[in-house]
């Protein structure tokens, strides 16, 4: 048995969750905020046997895009900020970060 733990933006949430229920996977969901960005994010907990990681994983690479945001940067903590044009930088955000764990023991009440 796995555990699947797929952090995803909140874009993507709705259209994930959606298809994980489609294709007969359950998932609990958490909302998260994510460090770089400081931008809401959801993060899945999904537990299937070992066979199931291949399928699950498929859902997510085809719910989850990739795309182009642009931020303006935080203002530095030091030093002067006279001179300091943010300027919004184009970034990459979506997409999924997904980890998967072995399960030593699970148990449903």
């Amino acid at each position: 048995m796995k555990l699947i733990i797929a952090i995803i933006q909140d874009k993507d949430s709705n259209r994930l969750s959606s298809e994980l229920v489609k294709a007969n996977f359950r998932a609990t969901k958490l909302a998260s905020t994510g460090g770089f960005l400081r931008a809401g994010n959801t993060t899945f907990l999904i537990g299937v046997d070992d066979s199931q990681v291949e399928p699950v994983l498929s859902v997510i690479r085809n719910s989850c895009k990739v795309r182009e945001q642009l931020v303006t940067p935080v203002t530095p903590m030091s030093g002067t900020t006279d001179s300091y044009l943010p300027l919004p930088v184009e970034v990459q955000v979506g997409g999924a970060t997904v980890f998967v764990l072995p399960v030593d023991r699970f148990e449903h009440y």
